[in-house]
């Protein structure tokens, strides 16, 4: 099975950019959906952004279209968060998580392997 690591995570000020990475370990993300997802202070965790195994489809919330891009990287191992316009409603801890559902799904429930989660703090 595969073990998300997130890294990237930091305190930014508004506006700025930061990437976050989510290393697999145990085995790649080959096959995989993988997703983002966030929880912010006093908030249930919600849904960011997802990519399909095959890399070519992908999926955001409304509120980070256009700012947001998920990708993956070359060696299937990888998969980055760019964060670009960050709002200090973004603070939140980001987390990686991995699915083996067939496309991209939105649902936290779906996502069988969990990352430990990386701060994200956006100062106005």
């Amino acid at each position: 099975q595969v073990q998300p690591v997130e890294s990237g995570g930091g305190l930014v000020q508004a506006g700025g950019s930061l990437r976050l990475s989510c290393a697999a370990s145990g085995r790649t993300f080959r096959g995989y959906n993988v997703g983002w997802f966030r929880r912010a202070p006093g908030k249930e965790r919600e849904f960011v952004a997802a990519i399909g195994w095959r890399g070519s489809s992908t999926s955001y919330v409304d509120s980070v279209k256009g700012r947001f891009t998920i990708s993956r990287g070359n060696a299937e191992n990888t998969v980055y968060l760019q964060m670009n316009s960050l709002k200090p409603e973004d603070t939140a801890v980001y987390y990686c998580a991995a699915s083996t559902s067939s496309s991209i799904v939105v649902s936290s429930q779906l996502y069988n392997y969990w990352g430990q989660g990386t701060q994200v703090t956006v100062s106005s």
